[in-house]
């Protein structure tokens, strides 16, 4: 009669269970694979049939390796012949991918292969311990070969093994891998200040709308960042000055916007995030309206001060036809002038982010955007 009353009482509370619970979605997760991988990202809801062949064989070598890190990292590693079949089946997009950025003017196909070099560069730096690009600001939060490091890769793949069916992240399991190293990590990057232009430039982009461009000489005027080593200052005696030129140019009235931009990357792990500061700045120092500044507060580089400014212009709707105004301090102005500079552009974006105009002043220089600005970087996964 007990064993009864327990069948009785189990089968009354399974039925007012669903009989299949939905796949916990990370939010975190999702945000970076939007931000990171935004053309794969559009396709992990329903993969072609066409690419039921690849994922499988990936989905074959990956199950083979059982969790052995060093296996898995080569295994989930994109080759040429699969980034190639991804991109050949993806389908025609819009510009935007969904809730992500724009897709780049070179097309979603090159926008693919690119994502997924980027995917297998964070395997490498975070998976493997290559050194980054720029070590002195990336790279493991633990010494690179340390029992601290083994472990935290150890981690990470208890971490994407748990989260492999996320919906987030369904195209193949490497791009779970990839998201949990940079999560392990704490490396929030690309996405620390999401949703950017809803959140933070939403009075800025709320004034764009309907403006008539035509009034202005200059689109905006950019401030790249030139960050302080000092972990207690939060801006350098050089991005003061950048602030005090560029609010007097400001003040005459040529240009609709300001952009500031800049990360919290000098030095490593700063806790203050240049293009913020800024504009703090900006509007309690020099009475600028907040809703005349755009903060861009991901570039870590010149090279993507101007590429990152470039995408916030174009995700306002300003034309990219008309210049812009860059205003920096005199050694930084004259390098971005410099052959040196426009050699370094193609080396690490690929292009060129604009061209470089006619000077106004040695701390002041025209620039035009270009739309080639919207292709990701596939070597530098925390400033795609």
């Amino acid at each position: 009669m007990k064993n009864l009353k327990h069948f009785i009482l189990a089968a009354a509370l399974a039925a007012t269970l669903p009989l299949h619970a939905a796949p916990v979605k990370d939010q975190y997760w999702a945000l970076m694979a939007r931000q990171l991988f935004p053309a794969v990202a559009s396709i992990q809801a329903g993969p072609p049939a066409a690419l039921a062949p690849v994922l499988d064989t990936r989905k074959k070598r990956i199950d083979a390796c059982q969790g052995a890190s060093k296996c898995l990292f080569l295994a989930s590693t994109w080759t040429d012949e699969e980034m190639d079949a991804v991109a050949r089946a993806v389908p025609s997009l819009p510009k935007t991918a969904p809730d992500g950025p724009p897709i780049a003017d070179d097309g979603v196909k090159a926008q693919v292969v690119r994502e997924l070099r980027g995917l297998n560069a964070i395997l490498q730096i975070y998976g493997f311990g290559t050194e980054s690009r720029y070590p002195k600001i990336d790279g493991s939060v633990e010494k690179t070969g340390s029992d601290e490091f083994k472990a935290l890769v150890a981690d990470a793949i208890w971490l994407a093994t748990a989260g492999k069916d996320d919906p987030a992240l369904g195209l193949d399991s490497s791009i779970a891998l990839a998201v949990a190293l940079i999560d392990v990590n704490e490396r929030r990057d690309a996405v620390a200040w999401e949703p950017l232009d809803k959140a933070h430039n939403a009075a800025a982009f709320a004034r764009a709308r309907g403006l008539d461009w035509k009034r202005y000489r200059y689109t905006a005027i950019i401030i790249p960042g030139v960050g302080p080593e000092n972990p207690a200052i939060s801006l350098s005696a050089r991005g003061k000055l950048h602030l005090r030129l560029a609010a007097s140019r400001f003040a005459e009235g040529e240009a609709a916007f300001i952009i500031t931009s800049g990360a919290a990357v000098h030095p490593k792990d700063s806790r203050f995030n240049e293009a913020v500061e800024m504009r703090k700045v900006l509007v309690e120092r020099y009475g600028i309206p907040a809703d005349r500044i755009i903060i861009e507060p991901y570039a870590r580089h010149t090279t993507t001060n101007l590429r990152n400014a470039t995408r916030r212009l174009v995700a306002m709707g300003a034309p990219l036809d008309r210049p812009t105004l860059i205003v920096a301090n005199a050694s930084q102005s004259a390098y971005i002038e410099s052959p040196e500079f426009a050699a370094r552009n193609p080396a690490e974006l690929g292009y060129q982010p604009g061209t470089v105009g006619r000077r106004l002043s040695p701390y002041e220089l025209e620039f035009v955007p270009s739309l080639r600005s919207l292709r990701v970087d596939p070597w530098d996964p925390l400033d795609p």
